[in-house]
Parts: structure tokens; C-alpha cells; sequence
């Protein structure tokens, strides 16, 4: 089991910046990737970005240029820096882990609870 604690989150007004951090703890092994997805009130929840354990990223075309994920090993934390945030990033951040099951060719994913990120003037 992977548990998953966010924090960071708040208001800020639109052009401001944010770093939400995700700090894993338990059985942190076997990583495929680690990222960040949003649920806006009433949407799916979408991918913002994701580093996989050889580091490469992705992003949403949404965020491109202005999010940067990164990870802390010995912290066991990712972060997402938010910069020139908008209103409609407003939405609750979730971190995810996908883990490789031992002993498999199967993943499995885990959830933090998230954080509430509000973009407002």
C-alpha cells in the first residue's frame, strides 16, 4: 500500500503561482510513474502532468509552459509548481502513483485525497 498526503493548495488570484506537494509514504517501490490529475466542479478528472522513474514528463497541453513537475527521492515527494494560474485551473489536485505489481506485468494506482486549488480575483 502506497498512501498519498497533498498539500499546497488555496486561493490565489489569476496570474499568481502555487507548488503543490505530495509526500508518499508506505511500500514506495516499484514506481512506474507518479502524477498529478484535476477535477473541476462537474468535469472528469483530468491529467495535468506526469514523471515516470526514468523522468521523463508529460503534460496537458493546458499547462504546458506553465506547470513543472519534479520529485524530491529522499523527501518521497513530487511536487507541481503552478505559475501564471488561471481561473479555470480551479479544481481539486490529486497526486497519483502507479505502481507495478510484483511479481506482474500489472499496475495499480493510488490516490491521495487531494488539494482545493482556487484561481480567483
Amino acid at each position: 500500500q502506497v498512501q498519498l498526503v497533498e498539500s499546497g493548495g488555496g486561493l490565489v488570484q489569476p496570474g499568481g503561482s502555487l507548488r503543490l506537494s505530495c509526500a508518499a509514504s508506505g511500500s514506495i517501490f516499484s514506481i512506474n510513474a507518479v502524477g498529478w490529475y484535476r477535477q473541476a466542479p462537474g468535469k472528469q478528472r483530468e491529467l495535468v502532468a506526469t514523471i515516470t522513474s526514468g523522468g521523463s514528463t508529460n503534460y496537458a497541453d493546458s499547462v504546458k509552459g506553465r506547470c513543472t513537475i519534479s520529485r524530491d527521492y529522499a523527501k518521497n515527494t513530487v511536487y507541481l509548481q503552478m505559475n501564471s494560474l488561471k481561473p479555470e485551473d480551479t479544481a481539486v489536485y490529486y497526486c497519483n502513483v502507479n505502481q507495478v505489481v510484483v511479481g506482474t506485468s500489472r499496475f495499480v494506482d493510488y490516490w491521495g485525497k487531494g488539494t482545493l486549488v482556487t484561481v480567483s480575483a
